[in-house]
């Protein structure tokens, strides 16, 4: 190996890094406020992917079917809870479930136009991302005080459940998008493609702005109250739901935007995300699920480790970066051991 293969393997490990930079500090976004470890993280980036590609195509994906039949049961729910507790509030259920129908029924009129290339990256945007809220109402917010142990099994059935719908809505085959920006451009011994300049700079925007969302607005704040303390931050007025729901919203919508990312550079299947997700959450363990810029240096590590592996031995690179694993959870349990569950 020399010094232009090692350059090019570090250019192409820093790239897939920033994809799984981004996943990881949703995983860990995810469990530090609701205590879930988010399996099914992966799965975004999959229909955000797979959907794109069905609005390429000038289809109807299902995942708008799929949006709006939750939407129509999350509201459903909602009036019946009501209902049952004796205080009905169905204005209010409404005005919850009219933004998710109002896009589904915006996408099925947009779908079929093969609107440019940006619009549709937005209108995917907009279908997968509320899918984050209704599967917290779905599947976690009833057991929200549950165990960890609890949650994580609750993970791993959502995980199925969605990796089987995704079977149905997009089919066996594979798909790749089209690349963002197809400019090219030389430095030294590389050669850096727009789309890999995209991917990088992307990432590190996101992860700027959640910088600034957590430490300069109320509701970054809100969420990190519930992060340190869910009982105090359920005492001074901050809803643990209300938490749980914007943080699953903001997973949907930067695993979707991965899907989008990562689509140009290699084609995703139904069950793709999975193993793209997984990756990032070897980032996550990294930090304990609890650091961010932690999260973002495991996920460069992985990247690279993965790029690497690919050269000196392809056929194992999947089972040296997940071997990666072992010694971070050996490391991490010897220096912060926990006498209880949490």
């Amino acid at each position: 190996m020399d010094f232009t293969i090692a350059s090019i393997l570090a250019l192409d490990g820093v790239t897939n890094g920033a994809i799984y930079a981004l996943l990881a500090l949703s995983l860990v976004l995810v469990f530090a406020v609701t205590r879930i470890v988010f399996i099914p993280q992966g799965e975004y980036v999959a229909f955000g992917a797979l959907t794109m590609a069905g609005l390429q195509l000038g289809q109807t994906p299902l995942t708008i079917w799929f949006l709006l039949a939750m939407a129509v049961v999350v509201a459903g729910l909602d009036l019946w809870d009501g209902w049952r507790a004796g205080r009905p509030q169905p204005l209010k259920v409404l005005r919850a479930a009219l933004l998710p129908l109002a896009i589904g029924l915006l996408a099925l009129w947009a779908a079929p136009q093969k609107l440019p290339l940006f619009l549709q990256a937005l209108l995917t945007l907009a279908i997968v991302t509320p899918m984050g809220p209704l599967v917290y109402r779905l599947a976690y917010q009833s057991l929200a005080d549950a165990s960890v142990l609890v949650l994580l099994i609750v993970s791993v059935g959502v995980h199925f459940a969605l990796t089987g719908l995704g079977l149905v809505f997009f089919g066996a085959e594979g798909s790749r998008n089209p690349s963002f920006w197809d400019a090219s451009f030389s430095l030294g011994p590389l050669s850096l493609s727009g789309q890999t300049l995209i991917i990088i700079g992307t990432s590190i925007a996101l992860i700027v702005m959640l910088w600034l969302f957590f430490e300069h607005s109320l509701y970054g704040k809100a969420l990190r109250a519930t992060a340190v303390n869910r009982l105090g931050a359920r005492l001074m007025g901050i809803s643990s739901t209300a938490a749980g729901k914007l943080s699953f919203t903001m997973a949907a919508f930067i695993g979707a935007l991965s899907g989008l990312l990562i689509s140009t550079t290699t084609t995703i299947n139904y069950d793709s995300g999975f193993l793209i997700g997984l990756k990032g959450f070897v980032a996550a363990v990294f930090a304990g699920l609890a650091s961010y810029p932690g999260a973002a240096l495991g996920a460069l590590l992985v990247g690279l480790l993965e790029s690497f592996s690919s050269f000196w031995a392809s056929a194992f690179k999947e089972v040296i970066v997940f071997t990666f694993i072992l010694p971070v959870l050996l490391w991490r349990s010897l220096r912060d051991p926990h006498k209880d569950e949490e």
